[in-house]
């Protein structure tokens, strides 16, 4: 055998290896996963898709739509239960994540929002107040630009809500396009170290602290998952495009809507989304959180549940109006 064909048989060999090695150990940190997180709600089926949704409480109905990422877990931390007490909370896992099905490449702000309406009807849910955080929230506003009456009223949380000039980040501009999908992200899932994982989570809540308990309540190693990966890198790649489209018809909602943002949040900026987004809407109010970061419905739950209490008594005096 001349050299240059032993070379590469021994890369051959060891891409093999690797190839195997990383799809046995993703395989066995996604059981994992799921065995330690496993469904605590009901399921609805869409489209002949599942989607997990976690109701509690009494009371007119509250939708949660959780952010890029994420899982109806980061509303379950206390929060869930504390609305509860005002309202039938609809908490879902939105498609990709948790234990909810993808939608086909992913699946568009304005796709995602008619499936989790129509499983919100399928609860009984017929014209809910949506609160959405970050991602959620600009699912939230998709919701009630394309089915304004099926939403009594909008309470985004730190969402995206206008276009932005910073580009795509790394990561996602390799995860999203097919070889990424393919390779990059079962390497991701097979051999990210629990210790990066738990630091990453922690960022999210710059400059506030993150909770003692809250990763092992959240259950990061869900979203490592190869489907939570890919669904996650599609819809970031094709987000600012998203939301540039929904921006001419923001001045045409006329639901009451209460912003929540913390000025000192990096991820989504405060100035460039909702403190814009309260100059175009036509009933809209506008609660900036002094110092707070991304994790608002952490920081401080109780201005969360004061702002869903206000939209729903603005959206029940808009509906006696004449």
């Amino acid at each position: 055998m001349s050299l240059r064909r032993l070379v590469f048989s021994s890369i051959f060999l060891a891409a093999t290896a690797l190839a195997g090695a990383t799809a046995w150990r993703a395989t066995a940190r996604e059981a994992a996963a799921e065995a330690a997180y496993p469904p605590g709600g009901q399921f609805v089926t869409v489209d002949g898709r599942r989607v997990h949704a976690l109701v509690h409480g009494a009371g007119p109905d509250l939708v949660l739509i959780h952010g890029a990422s994420g899982s109806l877990r980061d509303f379950s931390h206390g929060l869930v239960e504390q609305l509860g007490r005002e309202f039938r909370v609809i908490a879902f896992d939105r498609p990709g994540f948790g234990w909810s099905d993808p939608l086909p490449g992913g699946g568009t702000l304005t796709e995602q929002a008619r499936h989790l309406r129509q499983a919100a009807r399928m609860l009984g849910a017929d014209k809910p107040v949506v609160l959405g955080h970050s991602y959620g929230g600009s699912v939230a506003l998709a919701w009630a630009v394309d089915a304004p009456d099926s939403v009594a009223a909008l309470v985004p949380v730190s969402a995206p809500s206008f276009g932005w000039t910073s580009g795509l980040p790394w990561l996602y501009r390799l995860t999203a396009p097919l070889p990424g999908q393919a390779l990059l992200v079962p390497l991701i899932t097979a051999w990210t170290p629990r210790a990066y994982l738990m630091s990453e989570v922690a960022a999210v809540f710059d400059p506030d602290p993150m909770p003692a308990d809250y990763a092992d309540h959240f259950g990061p190693e869900m979203v490592l998952r190869r489907v939570s990966l890919r669904t996650n890198a599609l819809q970031r790649a094709s987000l600012r495009d998203e939301i540039v489209a929904l921006e001419p018809h923001y001045p045409g909602l006329s639901l009451p809507v209460e912003l929540i943002h913390g000025t000192d949040d990096t991820t989504v900026g405060f100035y460039i989304h909702s403190e814009r987004l309260a100059g175009v809407l036509p009933d809209v109010r506008l609660t900036p959180l002094e110092g707070v970061g991304h994790m608002p419905h952490h920081a401080d739950p109780d201005a969360i549940v004061a702002a869903a209490k206000r939209a729903h008594a603005r959206a029940v005096l808009a509906s006696r109006a004449p």
